[in-house]
Formats: C-alpha cells, sequence, structure tokens
C-alpha cells in the first residue's frame, strides 16, 4: 500500500536529532516558555521574513488569538465582519465565530481554489474589519490585490497559513504578507511537529505583545493580568522538534516539488482535472478534481494507493454553521464534491511516483 502520508517514515528521517533535542529539554528541567520556544520563535520569524512569532497550542489559537488581540487593541469589535474563502477548512471560519464577528464567505477561483480577489469588494460593508486569505494547499494567495483593496477600504489582513510553511508571493515568504498570519504545525503539515503546535508572526510589536500576553493567561508579568487571557503555548519539547524539522523544511519542499512537476507532466486523464498554479506552491497538498471521485478514489485504493478527500463538505453545508444551509456557493460546493488528494511528501520513492501517475492514467 502508498500510504497517503507516512509520519513515521517523514520523522525517522531526523530520529537521533529529535531524540537528542527532547533529551536536552527534559535534562533542563524547563518544559514550558523556555529556551527552546524562545529560539524557535526568533528562528521561524527569521524564515518568514518576520519582526516576531508568537508561539501557540495550535493552528486554530493562532488565528483566534489574532484577531482576539485586534478586538482588545480596539481596532475589531464585536460583531464586526471578515471576509474569508468560502472553500476553506473550517478552523479558518471558527477562529472568527469564536471571537463573536460574523464570517463572509466569498468564492474561491475555481481554477486556483484560493480566494477570488475579484469577489471581495462587493461583499465589504460598513461592518467589514478584514480579510482572511487562505493559502489553501500550499500556493500563496494574490497578495498585492487582496493588500491594496484591504489598503483601499482600511482593513486588517490576517493570513491563514496553516497549509504554506515557507511558501513564497514574489519575494516575500507568507507569514510576511499581511499585518498578522497564522501557522498549524499538526504532524500533517510540512513543518509538522510530533503533537500540537502553532505560531502567530507579524511585524507590528503591539499586536505581538498583546497576542503573547493574551495566550499566558492574559499576562504580561507573573500573576498580573491584563486580559481575560487562556492558555495557549507552545511548549518546550514541541518548539525543540520543529527547531530540528526547520532547518529541513527548504529541502522537503525542493522533493514536494519534483514530485508535483511530475504529476503535472505526466499524469494525462481526460477524466482528471489537474491544478493550476499562478504564484508559488509549497504542496501542502497535491489536489486534482473529478466528477467521478468516489469511482477514482476505490480504483486506487484497489490498486494499493491511499487518497483524502480535502474537504468532503463545504463550510456552508456544516450543521456547526446551520444559518448557512440553504445559501448556495456554487464554486466551492462544485469543489468540494470533486476534489482528490494524491499522495504527497518528502519521502516518496520515484517507483511510487511512477505507479500512481500508470494508475491514474489507466482510469476511465
Amino acid at each position: 500500500m502508498i500510504p497517503f502520508l507516512d509520519l513515521k517514515v517523514i520523522n525517522a528521517q531526523y530520529r537521533e536529532e529529535l531524540i537528542e533535542a527532547c533529551t536536552k529539554v527534559i535534562d533542563s528541567g524547563w518544559y514550558i516558555q523556555g529556551n527552546e520556544c524562545k529560539a524557535f520563535e526568533e528562528e521561524f520569524a527569521k524564515f518568514c521574513g518576520a519582526k516576531y512569532a508568537i508561539g501557540v497550542a495550535n493552528g486554530l489559537d493562532a488565528l483566534t488569538l489574532i484577531i482576539r488581540a485586534y478586538k482588545e487593541m480596539g481596532i475589531i469589535q464585536d460583531c464586526d465582519e471578515v471576509i474569508v474563502p468560502s472553500n476553506t477548512y473550517i478552523a479558518s471560519i471558527l477562529s472568527i465565530s469564536e471571537n463573536n464577528l460574523v464570517p463572509v464567505l466569498v468564492e474561491p477561483n475555481i481554477n486556483t481554489y484560493l480566494l477570488d480577489p475579484s469577489k471581495i469588494e462587493e461583499k465589504i460593508t460598513s461592518k467589514t474589519k478584514a480579510i482572511m486569505p487562505v493559502h489553501l494547499y500550499g500556493q500563496t494567495c494574490e497578495m498585492d490585490e487582496i493588500n491594496t483593496i484591504a489598503k483601499r477600504h482600511n482593513l486588517k489582513v490576517i493570513e491563514d497559513s496553516a497549509q504554506s510553511h515557507g511558501a513564497y508571493y514574489q519575494d516575500k515568504r507568507c507569514g510576511n504578507l499581511g499585518d498578522a498570519s497564522g501557522f498549524s504545525f499538526y504532524p500533517g503539515k510540512n513543518l509538522g511537529a510530533l503533537g500540537d503546535g502553532g505560531t502567530v508572526t507579524t511585524n507590528d510589536e503591539e499586536l505581538a505583545k498583546t497576542i503573547k500576553a493574551l495566550g499566558n493567561y492574559g499576562s504580561h508579568k507573573k500573576y498580573e493580568n491584563i486580559y481575560r487571557g487562556i492558555n495557549s503555548r507552545l511548549d518546550e519539547m514541541q518548539a525543540a522538534m520543529l527547531r530540528v524539522k526547520l532547518r529541513y523544511l527548504d529541502k522537503e519542499t525542493v522533493k514536494r516539488k519534483e514530485t508535483a512537476n511530475y504529476y503535472l507532466e505526466n499524469i494525462q486523464n481526460e477524466n482528471i482535472v489537474l491544478p493550476t498554479i499562478t504564484t508559488d506552491s509549497v504542496w501542502h497538498l497535491f489536489v486534482i478534481r473529478t466528477s467521478q471521485r468516489e469511482e477514482l478514489q476505490k480504483y486506487l485504493l484497489d490498486n494499493s494507493i491511499q487518497t483524502l478527500i480535502h474537504y468532503p463538505l463545504p463550510p456552508n453545508k456544516q450543521k456547526a454553521y446551520k444559518e448557512w444551509n440553504n445559501k448556495n456557493y456554487e464554486i466551492s460546493e462544485k469543489l468540494h464534491s470533486e476534489v482528490l488528494s494524491l499522495p504527497i511528501s518528502a519521502t516518496q520513492t520515484l517507483e511510487e511516483i511512477k505507479k500512481i501517475v500508470r494508475v491514474i492514467n489507466e482510469f476511465r
């Protein structure tokens, strides 16, 4: 069986270094808010080209805390609106509604699957305070257009970079393309921890300080609480392992791009729609489309190839947001009914890649 993603094999590459990093943390006797987290924050900020990085517990918290900080700073208020793609993973939307704000869904481009800038301004109202572009599947959004719109309407730009670690837009990496950015280090991400983790990056010092305090019980100084905060911190063990894996991220991205290019050049099946790439992609996922998704997925599984669907149900059809269930988002719904993710990782062999291409090309 060719697995969709084999985390054991991926992390085995760095086994000795990971064990050494964990041992260092164990022997230090310091497990929360220590030197490893501080060092990772500095290294990841430099990697992204941002001034600040704040380690948090997970990617959802990263986005939630950005918005919460803007509320504490008086920039956003309850019931304000945030524009977000209609085909994103639910976490993007949860971060908005968790802050008692209104998510405003905007359709993606049918070819790139990314937030369509041409559809944004028609959804802007006097209550709109931010745009949340999602760099879905590892490809960066059209940030020049989005930032121009944001500037024209005095809106904040909050990047959801959970799937795009290291991706460039022109000469800048994601995490440095808007006012703030939220990253996830869920184990399956391109930069994955061996547990949960997340980070916020920004160039705004006040925002960074506010987020750091909010994630530490609302405290900037022990036993002094200036906000009603939460506990959301990147622990020392995960930070130490992320420091190891960050050193190899660009190398792994090169391998992902080689695999993606092989797929793009060699998959030739009229039943398959291949991804359209207009900006840089780090290929967190390689997503094809077909109206015969169930048949193709079963066929691939019968041929010992595991695939996944990202994502089978669009946000407007989720029970959690039943107020949207009767609304139509045609592009998003079409994508969610057709997308299928092929295996792609830095540890895939050429033999596996060739088999996947051959089997897909034989699908009728």
